[in-house]
């Protein structure tokens, strides 16, 4: 077995472990019970005077890591840091007794200890605890990084996540926000008479989305399984089974590049209602965000990487073509061949490749190159072309265009609706089409679903049905510019 090399600090930090042992002291600690947290005990005193705290008497057990220390002969300070947040703690010899305070002088920053003890406030008005009990609890063999410099590598900090939670508080309240966001929109969904459910993250059949698949196998069965890239379409199944109401918050896994924004495992929520439609959609999700911001941060007017944007309903609404026409003149509503639009596509040197074969998927495109970065306040953008919404109802005035819409804020996509396909006939012509797209190389397609569409055969009542971004959701709440920033492990390159 090849050897450790160990740095000096890591030497020092061995050889106090050892003297603990030899003090009969496990370095690796037992059960410690608290009473307190540090936080509450700042938010619950700090607003006292040294007489009054003097005169309560408040005794607490806390424990947590050493983040500083100073010690001078008998009497030392340190401040010890939990979920909560950290306090100053006063250790005296003649208060602890002789073998604790040996057993304290062994210490070092990084060490986790538990204290009893009594709140008070120092001559200069900072709170701390005054110890009466020290229990060491556990060694840190390595040294943290400097306080003020932590680690400046990010890969880094996101490789080596549980360093970055114990030196940077910003990455510790994403980590404790996160589950509030996710339980205030449960709290949302549940209250509007949804059920949440759970489905397969193993499918037979790629479906519900267009994106690039993780595939695996399975040995039992010899089959081929993909992970989930959505939750649509046995969402929908629940639906025609009468559940009327359904909601999954799951994660998805697709073989797709990475950014600020994606990454090859993200968690979703969507939403499927019975008896509603695209524009319950709309309602559903500016409610969310109202709820969710208000619950989570109290308001909901927030700054989003220097951006003031507004939470609060009503959200603006427009078609893809109006976005379009505003921003480059041009009225895809009209009559056009495909020749006519590939034309326009290569006056505005937007590139066509083979896959894009309708109209629908240049309209898309110049959405894409004029429209959707320019996007900053909360915006539906609805009427997608029929060809890239497979699973969409067509819509009744226009049927070239579908009753979809996407959520944008300042550029990215955080939200995407349907009135849901529940005719069987159409929705098979749509998979063949799906199909024809994937012999042309398209493997974002869809594959042809014969059990959905014998689902539908049953039939599914008029529904809507919504996904949302939990991660990017979370990025906007907690104005992050990166998903990893919001993901405790997030996927990185091998060093």
């Amino acid at each position: 077995m090849a050897q450790v090399k160990l740095t000096e600090q890591e030497k020092v930090r061995r050889k106090k472990m050892q003297d603990l042992i030899d003090m009969g002291i496990d370095p690796f600690g037992s059960r410690y019970e608290r009473d307190a947290r540090c936080g509450q005990i700042i938010e619950q005193y700090d607003g006292f005077t040294k007489e009054e705290l003097a005169e309560k008497n408040v005794t607490v057990k806390i424990a947590g890591r050493i983040m500083r220390k100073r010690r001078q002969g008998k009497a030392g300070f340190m401040n010890i840091q939990d979920v909560t947040g950290d306090i100053q703690i006063y250790v005296r010899k003649d208060a602890i007794g002789d073998e604790q305070y040996e057993i304290f002088k062994k210490n070092d920053i990084g060490d986790i200890v538990g204290i009893e003890g009594t709140v008070m406030k120092t001559d200069h008005g900072q709170l701390s605890v005054r110890a009466a009990n020290y229990t060491h609890l556990s060694k840190s063999l390595r040294p943290l990084p400097e306080k003020f410099h932590g680690l400046q590598d990010t890969e880094e900090r996101f490789r080596r996540r549980y360093v970055d939670l114990i030196m940077n508080p910003e990455a510790k309240k994403i980590a404790v926000t996160r589950p509030r966001i996710i339980r205030a929109i449960q709290e949302y969904l549940d209250g509007q008479g949804l059920m949440e459910v759970e489905t397969p993250v193993l499918q037979p059949i790629l479906g519900g989305a267009a994106a690039r698949p993780f595939i695996t196998h399975h040995n039992t069965l010899d089959m081929p399984f993909y992970l989930r890239i959505a939750t649509e379409l046995p969402l929908k199944r629940l639906i025609v089974g009468g559940l009327e109401g359904v909601y999954e918050i799951g994660r998805l896994f697709r073989n797709e590049g990475m950014d600020a924004t994606h990454n090859p495992e993200f968690t979703t929520v969507e939403a499927y209602v019975a008896y509603s439609d695209l524009d319950g959609m709309m309602d559903l999700i500016e409610g969310l965000f109202d709820h969710v911001a208000n619950k989570v941060l109290g308001t909901t007017e927030i700054t989003y990487q220097g951006q003031e944007i507004s939470l609060k309903a009503p959200f603006k609404r427009i078609s893809m073509c109006e976005a379009v026409k505003e921003a480059t003149g041009i009225d895809f509503k009209q009559e056009m061949t495909y020749e006519e639009a590939k034309a326009l596509a290569e006056q505005h040197g937007i590139e066509v490749e083979k896959i894009h074969n309708s109209v629908g998927h240049i309209i898309s495109l110049f959405f894409d190159k004029y429209v959707e970065e320019n996007i900053v306040q909360p915006t539906f953008v609805y009427e997608y072309p029929i060809e890239i919404s497979p699973l969409a109802k067509k819509n009744k005035q226009d049927p070239r265009f579908t009753d979809r819409y996407e959520l944008f804020i300042c550029g990215h996509e955080y939200a995407n609706a349907f009135t849901e396909l529940n005719d069987p006939i159409d929705q098979r012509e749509r998979f063949e089409k799906q199909l024809e797209l994937r012999e042309l190389g398209d493997d974002e397609a869809n594959e042809m679903d014969t059990d959905y569409v014998e689902a539908l055969e049953y039939g599914m009542p008029p529904t809507g049905g919504v996904g949302l971004g939990i991660d990017r959701f979370v990025m906007l709440l907690t104005d992050q510019r990166t998903i990893r920033e919001v993901l405790l492990f997030p996927h990185m390159k091998n060093r």
